[in-house]
């Protein structure tokens, strides 16, 4: 019998790569998304296929229905500036109580557990690269605080659950992506400088131009967050996913 993948928000972008990888690999995949940032468009190709099945629901606010898993990634939240500063408070409490929920839902059914957070609980960073030891330098109180704090909680929480309940989990932080499916209108460095080339305008840089990015085509993300779940002896353990090499 195929085990139970759980996916949330597995319409996204990211998450709707990572269902595909799944798919393949021939394991039976729930996809959980409320749609505010995803699209079923992503997941359309998936829809007829007898092991995925797809639940438009809100993991904050709906009861999922869930009995049985054998893995849960939980990649659910508005992630670009421009969605999670549009849905601050939405953001907030997906990264707090929908990672509790899920984790309680972890711990129910004895699933592993992978969140994914992301290189902005680093904030403004004075330690370049960041290896995951970094503890960050974050604003607490701004209009980033939303996406970045609640990311800092829900690490916290896993945290929490697998010293204090042995929930089997791991906390991957994920760098600049980009491939098919990205939205051309998500507010991040590679869609603003393809939007500007496409359209004759000067590439917008912020800062003094020195600064660098780690840019990770997604069928390289995907294949590390699901090996980051996969392979034995991660329980408890922090990953930064990114390219090695990063662009100035």
């Amino acid at each position: 019998m195929a085990k139970i993948v759980v996916v949330t928000g597995g319409a996204g972008f990211i998450g709707s790569h990572l269902c595909d990888l799944l798919i393949g690999k021939g394991f039976k995949v729930v996809c959980i998304d409320n749609l505010i940032t995803g699209s079923k468009k992503n997941i359309s190709h998936l829809q007829k296929n007898e092991n995925f099945e797809f639940l438009q629901k809100d993991v904050v606010k709906d009861s999922l229905g869930i009995k049985k898993a054998d893995y849960i990634f939980h990649l659910a939240s508005p992630a670009s500036p421009i969605d999670y500063q549009m849905y601050s408070e939405e953001t907030a409490l997906t990264n707090s109580l929908g990672t509790i929920k899920m984790l309680e839902l972890a711990k129910k059914t004895s699933a592993k557990f992978l969140l994914a957070s992301t290189s902005e609980v680093y904030g403004d960073p004075k330690e370049h690269p960041q290896k995951e030891t970094y503890w960050g330098n974050v604003n607490s109180f701004g209009p980033r605080s939303c996406y970045d704090e609640a990311k800092r909680f829900a690490e916290t929480m896993t945290y929490l659950y697998i010293h204090k309940y042995g929930v089997d989990g791991r906390v991957i932080r994920i760098f600049n992506t980009y491939g098919p499916k990205m939205r051309k209108d998500d507010g991040r460095a590679v869609s603003n400088f393809i939007n500007q080339a496409i359209s004759g305008k000067p590439l917008t840089v912020n800062g003094d131009g020195n600064q660098t990015r780690s840019f990770c085509y997604v069928s390289d993300m995907v294949a590390g967050i699901e090996k980051a779940l996969m392979t034995k002896g991660t329980k408890g353990e922090i990953f930064n996913l990114g390219r090695a090499l990063s662009s100035g």
